[in-house]
């Protein structure tokens, strides 16, 4: 019996609020491909350590990411003396991109209400 998730929105909106492991993970695949060792790497390094993936966690996530086609595994791969045959190398879809752009944009929505809330107090 093979693991196929069918994805069941193509909505980003219905993505949202995106949970914090899944943002940090699309976050990583801004710009080029990574492996999951490379992503847990960045999370950790991005977030000064606040942020740990552990790969049950992570595998976890990615697989349920490809499910919901937020990303895939990329057939592309790094120069052969840089690559480890083993690893798998995932992408941003567009539909994760969307997802990422509408939580990223969330996320500064909340901050902005809580700025306004602070100047509030202060008079």
């Amino acid at each position: 019996m093979s693991d196929i998730y069918i994805v069941m929105s193509r909505n980003p909106q219905d993505f949202l609020p995106l949970h914090q492991n899944w943002f940090h993970i699309l976050l990583s695949l801004v710009g080029a491909d990574q492996h999951g060792y490379g992503i847990m790497q960045e999370v950790l390094e991005r977030t000064n350590g606040a942020v740990r993936l552990w790969p049950a966690t992570l595998y976890g996530s990615l697989k349920r990411l490809i499910g919901d086609g937020l990303i895939e595994e990329s057939d592309e791969r790094p120069v052969e003396e840089l690559d480890d045959a083993r690893r798998r190398y995932y992408r941003l879809t567009r539909l994760g991109r969307a997802v990422l752009d509408l939580e990223c944009a969330r996320l500064q929505d909340m901050v902005k209400m809580m700025q306004r809330k602070r100047k509030q107090e202060a008079y």
